[in-house]
């Protein structure tokens, strides 16, 4: 039975508010049959625990035992039954067995424990199941279900089911809808927010010749595209495709899990048999034998092995959690050690995800200071609601600055803005050509030139802001790998070089789709790495999946990256990663520890009852005395100085 908890966070709202995101579908905990028996067997077992410790009549406890052991256990039992069918054993069958076996012998309460313990990992593991489906559904719901088509014949339009939409029909998409498809625009100007799709943190100008994607929002301009893939083809389409795939891979550790419960599975039941059977055969009494089998079945069961195991990861998981970084299974935290490479998304996480104004640079002769152009612009700006226009009205904001009323404001899709402010005419657009956005030719940012009555009067440059620890965990992140950060986005080269050279990251790569992202994480690891990819959005998605251990963030993640990641940062620090890796470590070290010491005791056990005549009392005794021990030899990592080690502090 492998443990994992499913956790769904909601999202703080968007930094990208224009940026479409997946419809939420979330599965009720009690949704679940697994939850419910869980529940119940959990509920049965908490009542008949204390009458049973205070020595009250079995007739009184005994029936909520009966509750345990049978809400708890019949689905793992049904399993167990199954797999017999099929020529295999598992743990659960012999957990169950174990349980029952004990039960018979006078030991319900140990008995119980398991059941109980069993029942709760497999509607945790259903939880988990559930929730990473709901997501994924929810993504394909990005893409809008009917589009505007245009017929070859010039006949009225028609509105249609994009799954009827082909590759060369002609769509029509007004400003404000997503686009149904992906294509390649014919006609008209607008913008798209992208940012699902490639990590782009502002939207891109959409002309002639460029490639829409589906789910993506159109701007303030009409547009006509040609479809060029298949609706079912499309790149929302194959993000859901690749997490699902990188999904798959980690499936051979699994197997090699169950191959390791089969055969020890098969072993004690085996040895048990031989137990009971073999002293029979050579005169000794029945009571006698079957008491021996019985106390072998209880020294010989894995709980203690499993204890040695879950409460090291499970209180690494609770420090990491009260310090902002939710890990969402045990084995997600195991594996979180064993990274030695990490891949890092750029946009809304080395960044904010967000413009801000960086500079502002009057011209010459233009009779303005920095605070007259940043607040002439702003005035321009402050009617618009494109990021650009929040970011520069924001800034003249924190400067404390009148912005004055506009009048005759006009957006045209795809360009710059015009407004008529005090009297005077003034746009805000790319040089030279009155459009929005443009790059400053030397990588520090997106420039906009504002002019007055058609003279340019200056500059403003705005960036995506960088986050201000992300220098220092780059820099812790490589102490703890042993090799620099790989630096991997959807946004544009010199973008992401400015974000690498304020970080110190050497290895970039940009302009990746999704895709992509996963064939360099895929690389990486072909080259025997094992890679820790950071990420925040739809498009980081099927990489999180793919990759040996995924950390989202938490505040703007998208719903898929939060399912698919195996911990989430809720605070955004991005510091507290390297302090998670270092504390899975120490949590996987305190592992080995409690395996050596839980195998000791077992092995001690066995052979005492094999070779001579270990009572009952002190078989139990010292089956549960090692549990108790691992147990809390592994609650170590609960102190806050285990945290404390982490971080360095």
């Amino acid at each position: 039975m492998v443990w994992r908890v499913s956790v769904t966070l909601a999202p703080s709202p968007a930094r990208r508010t224009s940026a479409p995101t997946a419809p939420r579908r979330r599965t009720r905990i009690l949704a679940l049959p697994e939850a419910r028996w869980a529940l119940a067997s959990t509920v049965a077992f908490l009542l008949a625990f204390p009458l049973d410790l205070a020595g009250f009549s079995a007739w009184l406890y005994g029936p909520l035992y009966v509750i345990a052991y049978a809400a708890g256990g019949w689905e793992p039992a049904l399993e167990g039954l199954r797999a017999l069918r099929e020529k295999s054993l598992d743990v659960d069958l012999l957990m169950i067995v174990a349980a029952l076996g004990a039960a018979a012998i006078g030991q319900v309460l140990d008995g119980g424990l398991l059941i109980v313990i069993f029942a709760t990992s497999g509607a945790l593991e259903a939880l988990a199941t559930a929730r990473t489906a709901d997501s994924v559904r929810g993504l394909l719901d990005l893409a809008p279900t009917t589009a505007t088509r245009l017929p070859a014949d010039g006949s009225a339009e028609e509105t249609v089911p994009t799954g009827e939409l082909a590759v060369g029909d002609m769509v029509l998409v007004r400003p404000g809808e997503r686009i149904g498809a992906d294509g390649q625009v014919l006609e008209g100007e607008s913008e798209a927010d992208q940012a699902t799709i490639t990590g782009e943190p502002l939207p891109v100008p959409k002309a002639p010749g460029d490639e829409v994607f589906a789910g993506t929002l159109n701007g303030t301009g009409a547009l006509r595209v040609r479809v060029t893939r298949d609706p079912a083809d499309s790149v929302i389409a194959r993000i859901v495709s690749l997490v699902e795939e990188a999904s798959r891979t980690k499936a051979p550790t699994q197997l090699f899990i169950e191959k390791v419960e089969q055969r020890y599975a098969v072993g004690i039941v085996v040895a048990t048999l031989a137990v009971f059977g073999v002293p029979l055969a050579f005169g000794e009494d029945l009571t006698a034998a079957l008491l021996r089998a019985m106390t072998f079945m209880i020294v010989a069961s894995p709980c203690a092995v499993v204890l040695a195991t879950m409460p090291p990861l499970l209180s690494a998981i609770a420090n990491a959690g009260r310090h902002g970084v939710l890990v969402k299974s045990a084995v997600a935290m195991e594996r979180l050690g064993e990274i030695d490479t990490a891949a890092l998304d750029k946009t809304g996480t080395l960044t904010e995800g967000t413009p801000e104004v960086t500079s502002v640079r009057p011209l010459p002769g233009s009779g303005l200071d920095e605070d007259a152009l940043l607040a002439l612009a702003a005035s321009a700006e402050h009617p618009s609601e494109h990021p650009l226009a929040r970011a520069v009205v924001a800034a003249a904001g924190a400067r404390g600055l009148r912005v004055a009323a506009a009048e005759d404001f006009a957006a045209l899709p795809g360009r710059g803005v015009r407004a008529t402010v005090e009297g005077r005419v003034v746009t805000v657009g790319r040089p030279g050509e009155s459009e929005e956005t443009a790059d400053d030719g030397d990588g520090e940012g997106t420039t906009v030139l504002v002019s007055r009555d058609r003279r340019p009067v200056g500059t403003l440059t705005l960036a995506d802001r960088l986050r201000h620890d992300a220098p220092a965990a780059v820099s812790a992140l490589t102490a703890v790998t042993g090799a620099s950060p790989v630096l991997l986005t959807g946004d544009n080269a010199r973008a992401a070089a400015r974000v690498a050279t304020d970080t110190g990251i050497t290895d970039v790569r940009a302009g990746l789709l999704p895709q992509d992202k996963v064939e360099a994480v895929q690389g990486l690891q072909d080259g025997g790495r094992k890679v820790l990819f950071v990420g925040d959005g739809v498009n980081d998605a099927p990489a999180l999946a793919a990759a040996h251990s995924g950390v989202a963030m938490g505040r703007a993640g998208s719903d898929l990256a939060l399912e698919t990641a195996d911990a989430v940062v809720v605070r955004d620090e991005l510091g507290a990663i390297p302090a998670v890796v270092r504390l899975s470590r120490a949590a996987r070290r305190l592992v080995v520890q409690n395996l050596v010491i839980a195998g000791v005791c077992i092995a001690v056990l066995v052979v005492w009852d094999l070779v001579g005549h270990l009572p009952l009392p002190l078989g139990v005794a010292g089956h549960e005395g090692s549990t108790v021990l691992v147990g809390l030899n592994g609650l170590r990592l609960l102190r806050e100085s285990a945290w404390g080690r982490a971080t360095g502090a």
